[in-house]
């Protein structure tokens, strides 16, 4: 079997996804990330080897995510692309058609616009972390509840309280409020639902033309609760597509299937690099009044690769090593 490796690592959740040949889903992984995104690629390497046929071919690799190259640089990407790119790819696919993305993952919320299956417009959140999949689970921790059932105990509620939802530390200190005023937890629960939504919508989704279809995804579309708050502000229908909390994989997977379909050689370092030691690290560059950070990734010792310098000083010093090693420059 031949097939392309989607990589997305992110701030909560690392994930991969492996596509045949004809673009389906034959495989997906989804992981915490856990505040160490080399720890949990390789892990999900590993395990993505354990489950696919043995002589598997990769084709093509992408990746995506905050973390994207970092991932790129380890596993060997053919295509790094960002979040928006991704997801608005997987949505399209996976749900032709479709024209409003609503995508809320373990620490940021965005919004896609898409018309004729391209992006016409998108949005971030930058202020606020309410709403997200990290909120969401510190809630559940607090009230002592699995985070699978959260959307499921909204769902029960009859008469939702209205909670405070435009900054998290005054939704939890509302939260609180209601409790000891002797609120149920599901009217809580599906009063908090209500107000992230509100909180998206006149945040992230201010000003824009939100039209049917529409696709939840992210990790926080399993929330049932979060699903019918948004379908009741919108008065349409919600779509939860099938791999909602890995579509930003699926995505880059998609995209490494284009871009291998023009020809040419994976950079694929195979899935040896589960094993293979690697060690992230930095400095601040003085050479200027930029005192840029630069990001260094090392492989068993030896520097790969080197970004976030904005002049190229450092990033092209190992470009052009790499060149000569290959024997494309001369010595001197």
């Amino acid at each position: 079997m031949h097939g392309y490796l989607g990589i997305d690592v992110g701030s909560v959740s690392t994930n991969l996804v492996f596509l045949d040949e004809q673009g389906q889903v034959r495989e997906n992984i989804y992981l915490r990330t856990r505040g160490q995104p080399i720890a949990a690629l390789q892990e999900g390497l590993r395990e993505m080897a354990g489950r696919l046929p043995a002589r598997t071919g990769i084709r093509g690799v992408g990746a995506t995510g905050s973390g994207r190259h970092l991932a790129g640089v380890i596993a060997g990407a053919d295509v790094v692309k960002n979040e928006i790119t991704s997801h608005s790819v997987a949505a399209s696919t996976l749900v032709p058609g479709v024209q409003t993305v609503l995508e809320i993952g373990g620490q940021d919320s965005k919004i896609i616009i898409l018309r004729h299956g391209v992006v016409a417009d998108f949005a971030m959140n930058t202020v606020c972390a309410a709403g997200t999949g990290s909120f969401l689970d510190q809630q559940a921790a607090r009230l002592n509840i699995p985070i699978q059932s959260f959307g499921e105990i909204a769902l029960q509620s009859t008469t939702p309280v209205r909670i405070a939802g435009r900054c998290a530390v005054f939704a939890e200190s509302d939260m609180i409020h209601k409790q000891q005023m002797g609120h149920t937890l599901p009217d809580i629960l599906a009063g908090l639902c209500q107000a992230l939504v509100r909180n998206y919508l006149n945040n992230v989704g201010k000003g824009k033309e939100i039209l049917p279809p529409v696709v939840f995804q992210g990790g926080v579309a399993a929330n049932a609760g979060m699903k019918r708050a948004f379908e009741e502000a919108l008065g349409m229908e919600v779509q939860v597509p099938p791999y909602h909390d890995v579509m930003g994989a699926v995505g880059a997977a998609l995209l490494a299937r284009e871009k291998m379909a023009r020809g040419g050689q994976s950079r694929f370092r195979g899935f040896k690099v589960a094993e293979t030691v690697f060690r992230a690290g930095g400095f601040e560059c003085d050479g200027c009044p930029n005192l840029c950070e630069v990001a260094e990734i090392t492989m068993e010792g030896r520097v790969i690769a080197r970004w976030g310098d904005r002049c190229g000083r450092w990033s092209n010093i190992l470009a052009g090593d790499r060149l000569r090693e290959r024997g494309l420059t001369s010595a001197g």
